[in-house]
């Protein structure tokens, strides 16, 4: 038999009818039918894949069909994985620790009384950065207490709480806690307090990257110093002060646990603020205190030892109310005018200042303003009381430093300083400086004879000054009074224009001008012009001005710096950083001499004792100095000093409303208001307030020969040689005939007596 397969005939394969069984088809299996249209092609099952008959897979059906296979959900979670580790990989790579936010950074301006007490503070941010080393361990375990006990041995992050808190932000089931430390403080310090899945994120990451570049103690420091204890109050040193008045490294345990309480909640546990809260807060202060015995850090005897602290009173901010913000604009002013700090760098905050200001002081200068001026006021039915202003500055000659201003009734309710202002007219506070010039200059008379306080002027009211080239001045005496013949000590407690302008000639307004300079008066205050009428004092000075320059005479002429700042320091975290400042009395110079200092000290004490100024008296101790009423009786002034104090006080007039100058006539009842009256009771008030305790010191005066004031001298005596002095001085017979009419009655009430300013 051939092996070749067979051939089809010549003419090929006749067709097959399929319905036609051939031989040997019974025995074999039917033959597959043709594919076609309607028919498809039978499948022969691979070798590979013929069924098992001993395994069976029974057919997922219904509801199972819907379910992921094991193999979906593993491959699922295997990308999950991939995922998530990619997108911890670009967080940590992506983002990075951003620099401090300005809210975290910024602090307040810290100012201190000279004894170091709260004085106040400026700024928007009430926070006073501080070491940790300043911050008791105490304080520092209670807050790791109550809000993260594994905060030294655990990571900067705590994953689930963080998912918890995500995902009920997501689902708006409000927001909850569970971060650490290190990630509420890097919300505190490098974000936001925003509630967003991303903040939540970048947090994250922060606080890993966080957690290892810095050591626990400093991320501890950090937090105590940015967390937020209610009171408006950022940090634990600003706490302490609003919930003890004290500083944080004075806190003890049963304190700091009442603080570490708060960072919980501050509003619902402020018993100050609210007593209701009272059960809660002590509920808080049980739980920290109990976790601190369970990790150790108290003793059970230490705990049960414990009492809740005294919490001081919760206020409004005091700010800069009352006397407050009138300091700290004169310190500012202080502080940029020499250079220590620019008012740029005052505005970003961060220091602490201590000021030459003493409390005890500015209470009793508040107090002598009260009870001698604003008690007697009544602005509803006098409409004369609404323009009463008043300003005041004290000095410690011997130190130049300035111990106490009043600045006005309250710095929320009239922020013009009046300590401070330059636009009221000094009047004849300025006269004792042209005493001080004549005698200082060897001045004389232009008759050539030597000024003394004994050396006699003519006094007549409206007297035209002699030597003057410039345009003629005849100044008028208060109430047109004609003195006469009068000695220049007897002029000065009487005040009189007359003399004192012709004084100003004999000595040279330019001398004067620089006298005044000299003692204490900034060169560009307004209206110091060197002409006759700079006698009478239209300069206007400010009070602290005006206090520097009696200060000086009080200081036998000798001048150094006058300052308003003991010390400043730049507040960080790593330590304070004091910076240069000029000392009080640095650079000290003799203004004038001994001799004219106290020539004119001694023409002062007759002003206490029975001239313009016997107000003064009540002080009660030997005193000197000198009142001034301004032009149209705008302000009314008494510029006075004992050996240990250098004090000025002035009354002006202001309209509230378009703060325009006013006459004080009619103000507190009087007729008229001068610096004898108000301004010379306030200064009594003050001066023996602070004084009161210290032994009384008379002056320790040096005086040139011939000085020596002769209280003693006839009325005609002095009449005699006011004639003779103003023979050359007049040219024509029409001369004024010298006068000297008895001082005033001083049994009279005081706003019926009409003085000589």
């Amino acid at each position: 038999m051939s092996d070749a397969p067979p051939q089809p005939p010549a003419g090929g394969w006749e067709p097959r009818d399929p319905t036609v069984q051939t031989p040997g088809d019974a025995d074999a299996p039917p033959s597959p039918r043709p594919p076609g249209p309607d028919r498809p092609r039978a499948r022969t099952p691979h070798p590979d894949r013929t069924p098992d008959p001993g395994r069976t897979r029974p057919r997922r059906t219904g509801w199972r069909r819907a379910l992921p296979t094991r193999r979906t959900v593993l491959g699922g979670l295997l990308l999950l994985v991939l995922v998530l580790g990619g997108g911890f990989l670009a967080g940590y790579h992506l983002i990075e620790i951003p620099p401090a936010n300005a809210a975290a950074t910024a602090q307040a301006n810290v100012y201190l009384y000279a004894d170091g007490s709260p004085l106040a503070q400026g700024g928007r941010v009430n926070r006073e950065s501080v070491p940790l080393a300043r911050i008791p361990r105490p304080l520092q375990q209670a807050v790791l207490a109550a809000e993260d006990r594994d905060f030294h041995t655990e990571p900067g992050v705590d994953p689930g709480a963080l998912l918890r808190a995500s995902w009920n932000t997501l689902t708006g089931k409000g927001t909850q806690g569970g971060s650490t430390i290190t990630q509420q403080y890097v919300k505190n310090y490098y974000l936001g307090q925003e509630r967003t899945v991303t903040r939540k994120v970048k947090e994250f990451f922060i606080a890993i990257k966080l957690d290892r570049a810095k050591s626990k103690d400093e991320i501890l420091e950090g937090y105590l110093n940015t967390s937020y204890y209610g009171r408006n109050a950022y940090g634990a040193q600003a706490a302490a002060q609003a919930y003890y008045g004290k500083d944080v490294q004075d806190l003890d345990t049963s304190e700091g646990a009442y603080l570490a309480s708060l960072l919980n909640a501050p509003s619902a546990y402020d018993v100050g603020a609210r007593p209701s809260n009272r059960p809660r807060a002590l509920a808080r202060w049980n739980y920290v205190l109990d976790a601190m015995v369970q990790e150790r850090w108290l003793t059970a005897a230490q705990r049960s030892a414990l009492r809740f602290p005294v919490v001081l009173p919760s206020h409004p901010t005091a700010g800069l109310a009352g006397q407050r913000g009138y300091a700290v604009q004169a310190v500012n002013a202080f502080l940029a005018r020499h250079g220590v700090l620019s008012q740029k760098e005052l505005a970003a905050g961060g220091y602490r200042i201590t000021t030459t200001l003493r409390k005890d002081r500015v209470d009793a200068f508040s107090e002598a303003v009260r009870e001698q001026v604003l008690d007697r006021l009544d602005p509803d039915t006098n409409p004369a009381d609404r323009y009463v202003r008043v300003g005041g500055a004290s000095i410690e000659p011997s130190t130049g430093k300035i111990i106490a201003l009043y600045g006005g009734v309250d710095y929320t309710r009239q922020y013009v300083n009046n300590a401070t202002r330059r636009d009221y007219q000094v009047g004849s506070t300025f006269k004792p400086f042209v005493l001080a010039s004549a005698v200082a200059h060897g001045a004389t008379t232009q008759h050539g004879e030597p000024i003394t306080p004994n050396t006699v002027y003519d006094g007549t009211n409206k007297r035209p000054v002699q030597g003057w080239t410039g345009k003629a001045y005849a100044p008028a005496n208060e109430d047109d009074v004609s003195y006469g013949g009068i000695p220049l000590h007897t002029a000065t407690d009487r005040s009189v224009n007359a003399v004192y302008a012709q004084l100003a000639v004999d000595v040279g307004p330019k001398k004067v001008q620089r006298t005044a300079i000299a003692l204490g008066l900034p060169a560009d205050t307004p209206d110091l012009n060197a002409s006759p009428s700079i006698a009478l004092g239209p300069a206007t000075a400010s009070v602290l001005d005006m206090a520097e320059a009696y200060a000086t005479l009080a200081n036998h002429g000798r001048r150094g710096l006058y300052t308003l700042v003991e010390k400043v320091e730049r507040i960080d975290p790593d330590g304070d950083h004091p910076l240069p400042l000029p000392a009080a009395g640095s650079g000290a110079r003799q203004a004038v001499s001994r001799e004219a200092a106290d020539t004119t000290t001694a023409v002062l004490r007759g002003v206490v004792e029975g001239g313009t100024g016997t107000a003064a008296r009540a002080v009660g101790r030997p005193a000197a100095g000198k009142t001034g009423t301004a032009e149209d009786d705008k302000a009314a002034w008494f510029a006075g000093y004992t050996p240990d104090l250098a004090t000025v006080v002035a009354l002006m007039g202001q309209d509230p409303k378009t703060g325009a100058q006013k006459p004080l006539y009619g103000a507190m009842g009087l007729a008229r208001i001068n610096g004898g009256g108000a301004p010379a009771e306030v200064w009594a008030h003050y001066t023996g307030t602070a004084l009161d305790g210290t032994p009384a010191r008379d002056f320790d005066l040096r005086l040139p020969e011939g000085s020596e004031i002769d209280r003693d001298r006839e009325p005609e005596d002095l009449t005699e040689e006011a004639g003779a002095e103003d023979t050359t001085d007049q040219a024509t017979d029409d001369r004024p005939r010298p006068q000297d009419p008895p001082p005033p009655d001083r049994t009279a009430p005081e706003d019926e007596i009409r003085i000589t300013e």
